[in-house]
């Protein structure tokens, strides 16, 4: 799987993480910091949403220190349904009931040893189609699509 990868810091926690998904196989998009390259949270967030909305990777991973600046800003991108997990179970309801495509994570609330449960219910959990939650993410693209519309005519 194609994965885009943001921090605006490289830890021990974002390094365990790449070394488990490189590990697994997955092939790498790093943005930012994680590539040796500088970035503030909200241009790594919009870098790495914007890969996955444009099909240029199937989902990312973003890290911040509290992961709120990073998932307010990916959610910002069309198509991106960024969610931002502390725990094994939030990531896997984020992925069963949301269709999330972007993990955000805090790097000042996550040790390694949480980081890896988080990582393996997210990567273990997959969409399950169903009219309830089908009808709930297409009522958050309409969202998008409504306020998208405002700012074009306005």
């Amino acid at each position: 799987m194609k994965i885009a990868v943001g921090s605006d810091e490289r830890t021990p926690v974002t390094d365990a993480v790449l070394e488990r998904l490189r590990k697994e196989g997955h092939e790498l998009n790093l943005v930012g910091p994680l590539a040796e390259k500088p970035g503030h949270w909200v241009q790594v967030a919009r870098q790495v949403a914007e890969a996955v909305a444009e099909g240029h990777a199937d989902e990312g991973m973003l890290f911040c220190w509290t992961g709120t600046g990073v998932s307010i800003a990916a959610n910002k991108v069309p198509g991106v349904r960024a969610a931002l997990c502390d725990d094994a179970e939030t990531a896997r309801g984020a992925r069963l009931w949301n269709d999330a495509n972007v993990l955000c994570i805090s790097l000042r609330r996550t040790s390694e040893v949480i980081a890896g449960e988080i990582l393996e219910a997210w990567l273990n959990t997959t969409y399950q189609p169903n009219p309830e939650d089908d009808a709930c993410i297409a009522a958050v693209a309409e969202i998008e699509r409504a306020h998208s519309r405002e700012q074009h005519s306005g």
